[in-house]
């Protein structure tokens, strides 16, 4: 919501000249690389921040932030990007099926003996209270600039920094000037421009792409194509009593699932599923959709709210896309966050994904004794990087992959499998902890994620045969087989695309 007075400023920084030298340019200033910035500018080195456009993003996606993503917050000490934004807590799940409905709470911790926490947000927001962290640190220069390309070296291999074409003064139309700013309270925004024009180098041992999902430079460093299953479609609905305040809600919505969360005191955000290519709007058809075939789905103490925002609020889309984790062969260069790795948001595991990746950077690698400058070593510790985060981001990766298989199945064994996670979820206890633990980014086990998933399909089974007639029996183990074929159609080939990265 750019103007909103929970928006932070960004202090403004000099323009560095061209040709100047930094320890790590960072392409992209999103969750990812503000995130970064702010926790190795805090190590001293000189990191030079660059975004093509620093006023408050507007996205439909990334306002859910899952407890890992949190805990991840808490040890970059950045937690305090989380307040003073309207950021609402939330303390589970809670999944809807019709008239029915399962509360699924986040696992409590065992050193506070409190339910674990996550946070929804207006994204934007988030977003600036992170790069505000980041231009506040002394060591970080945070420049407004789209940078065209990277700058490699005579042989083409090694990446020695970017070429990029800085933002002049005037280029913000609609953006508040000092004076508005200051007239309107602290926590307005500070645009950083210049009127500098042209073409500017900057230079750095190491080069971090994050440039998010939309990324200009995935293409010449990581071969594997994005995938694209289907589109959110989503739009904010005021004042909303949902059936499980303070948490995420999951409606087994046919032919998709939908999803509905709290970002601000008065405002709910409903992201609506939609497979293959999203209705025109300019025609009504997607109008059409959502009245005809949405709303009949929804809670009815949702639906009258859903009527009035699809009359007043615009309808925006975006795609769900996956890309297995990939890595780069080139020195000097790193890519990051959605640049390199995606999943479908169903989970909302995607800013815990990103988040995490700089904790365990921060960790095990760039520590403040490791120098930049040997691009082979950090090419080896790349590598060990590569295989470390996989403890948390395959579990997410693959747990968000299935889930929306089994949630927007249309064939049979698909829909067996569905009922079967429904009702597994009924029976509570580990079958609930278990699942939860995984897709909240708190338990880091992918053999967790391979046991529950097939307990599903199990459970999935045993369903059909207690439902059958004696007449009915000999056929269903014919089903059996191909359900539990089906369920491995599912899980294998996502769980060896984290594998074979």
């Amino acid at each position: 919501m750019p103007g909103s007075s929970l928006t932070p400023s960004l202090a403004t920084t000099p323009i560095p000249e061209s040709e100047s030298h930094f320890d790590i340019i960072v392409v992209g200033a999103g969750v990812l690389g503000s995130a970064f910035a702010a926790t190795f500018g805090k190590q001293g080195r000189r990191i030079l921040l660059i975004e093509r456009d620093l006023s408050e993003p507007d996205r439909i996606v990334g306002e859910l932030l899952q407890p890992g993503g949190v805990q991840a917050l808490k040890e970059l000490g950045l937690a305090d990007c989380l307040e003073g934004i309207d950021s609402i807590p939330t303390y589970g799940y809670g999944v809807i099926r019709g008239k029915e409905s399962v509360h699924i709470p986040y696992l409590t911790d065992p050193e506070t003996g409190k339910t674990y926490q996550g946070r929804s947000f207006h994204h934007g927001r988030f977003i600036q209270k992170l790069r505000a962290a980041a231009s506040a640190v002394p060591s970080v220069t945070v420049v407004e600039a789209t940078v065209n390309d990277v700058a490699k070296d005579d042989n083409g291999i090694r990446v020695l920094g970017v070429q990029c074409t800085l933002k002049k003064d005037g280029d913000n139309a609609g953006a508040p000037t000092d004076e508005a700013a200051a007239a309107q309270g602290d926590n307005q925004p500070t645009i950083i421009t210049t009127s500098a024009k042209g073409q500017v180098k900057y230079y750095a041992p190491l080069t971090v792409i994050a440039d998010g999902c939309f990324s200009k430079f995935r293409k010449h460093f990581i071969q594997k194509p994005v995938s694209v299953s289907s589109h959110f479609v989503g739009f904010v609905m005021k004042d909303v009593q949902l059936p499980f305040p303070h948490h995420g809600h999951v409606l087994l919505a046919s032919p998709s699932p939908i999803l509905m969360y709290q970002i601000g005191t008065h405002e709910t955000r409903i992201l609506v599923d939609i497979p293959g290519k999203v209705p025109s709007s300019s025609t009504g058809a997607l109008r059409s959709y959502l009245e005809t075939i949405v709303a009949p789905q929804l809670p009815e103490t949702i639906r009258k709210s859903f009527m009035t925002a699809l009359e007043t609020e615009r309808l925006r889309s975006m795609p769900n896309s996956f890309l297995p984790p990939s890595t780069s062969g080139d020195l000097g260069v790193i890519m990051l966050g959605d640049a390199m790795n995606m999943r479908h948001p169903l989970t909302g595991g995607g800013m815990t994904v990103a988040l995490n990746d700089i904790v365990y950077l921060k960790k095990h690698f760039f520590t403040p004794d490791n120098p930049l400058s040997d691009h082979e070593e950090i090419m080896v510790q790349m590598e060990l990087f590569f295989w470390k985060r996989k403890e948390l981001t395959s579990v997410i990766n693959v747990l968000a992959q299935a889930l929306y298989s089994l949630f927007a199945g249309s064939n049979g064994n698909l829909l067996v499998l569905r009922d079967g996670c429904f009702s597994y979820f009924q029976m509570g206890g580990t079958c609930i902890t278990g699942p939860v633990g995984l897709l909240s980014g708190i338990t880091r086990s992918r053999w967790t994620l391979v046991y529950h998933f097939y307990c599903v399909a199990l459970h999935s089974i045993w369903l059909m045969f207690h439902r059958a007639t004696w007449a009915e029996v000999p056929l269903l183990f014919f089903k059996a087989f191909s359900v539990m074929w089906t369920a491995c159609v599912v899980l294998l080939p996502v769980f060896w695309s984290e594998f074979k990265a």
